[in-house]
């Protein structure tokens, strides 16, 4: 049985493109509230309307979730809005340098670190204890198969998603008596405005595609339906899990 949203609010950062705005429209046409988060307001009100065409319920609200002060915004928005939180996708990511990781300077380093591992955290901490008082939810993190096995010139960035997926397992553990369930998705290559400079190279792709199982790129589409299947009750037994949505990479 498919299961619906309907009734659940979910946020999602990161929405105004690629992954992020598969998953809100996902969401959407489940039945849920979607919260769509990103910096641009003008790109999130274009997201926005697109699942108001088709009779979604969504607001978008702008903001770096990496500043603690438009995470809290983005939190208090979608309380005043909606009521509650059900669903939260921590899905806003930033990769500022690609090389070696004795090339990276301390503000490329942190960058890398306030958006992929300190903004889940922060976000994820405000949501428990509405989450608690609504009798459970679902916390599903974006991460990536350079958290589980690093490429070369992505050390930077592996180091923030192999965070990001322990401190998924670590607050499934404290969070699972209080019905909060916490996963990871960690994508491969998938067809994104953010991977352009890697499939838009078609020697390298077809290179590359030729060593999956799949021999293929992914699609956000593929994402946001692994993301809803973690959001919905039909995974009401899932947590502290670290998915690959890879075409078979990681094997």
């Amino acid at each position: 049985m498919i299961q619906d949203l309907k009734g659940k609010t979910a946020i999602v950062t990161g929405a105004s493109k690629g992954i992020g705005e598969a998953i809100a429209r996902y969401f959407a046409r489940g039945g849920a509230n979607v919260v769509v988060n990103s910096r641009k307001q003008e790109e999130i009100d274009v997201v926005v309307a697109a699942i108001k065409e088709f009779g979604g319920n969504a607001i978008a609200v702008a903001g770096n979730v990496g500043d603690i002060e438009d995470a809290k915004n983005l939190i208090e928005t979608t309380l005043q809005a909606y009521g509650g939180i059900d669903i939260l996708v921590n899905n806003a990511v930033a990769n500022p340098y690609y090389g070696p990781i004795v090339g990276c300077d301390d503000l490329a380093f942190d960058k890398t670190i306030a958006i992929n591992v300190k903004a889940p955290f922060e976000l994820s901490k405000m949501a428990y204890p509405i989450m608690k008082s609504n009798g459970g939810g679902s916390i599903i993190n974006i991460s990536s198969v350079e958290g589980i096995s690093p490429h070369e010139g992505m050390g930077i960035y592996s180091v923030s998603k192999a965070a990001l997926n322990m401190l998924t397992k670590s607050c499934a553990i404290e969070w699972g008596a209080d019905n909060i369930r916490v996963n990871s998705v960690c994508p491969g290559l998938i067809k994104t405005k953010f991977s352009k400079a890697l499939w838009s190279n078609e020697q390298w792709v077809n290179h590359f595609v030729g060593q999956l199982p799949l021999k293929r790129v992914g699609t956000v589409e593929e994402i946001a339906a692994l993301v809803y299947f973690l959001a919905s009750d039909a995974s009401s037994y899932v947590t502290g899990a670290v998915y690959t949505a890879d075409g078979g990479l990681t094997l």
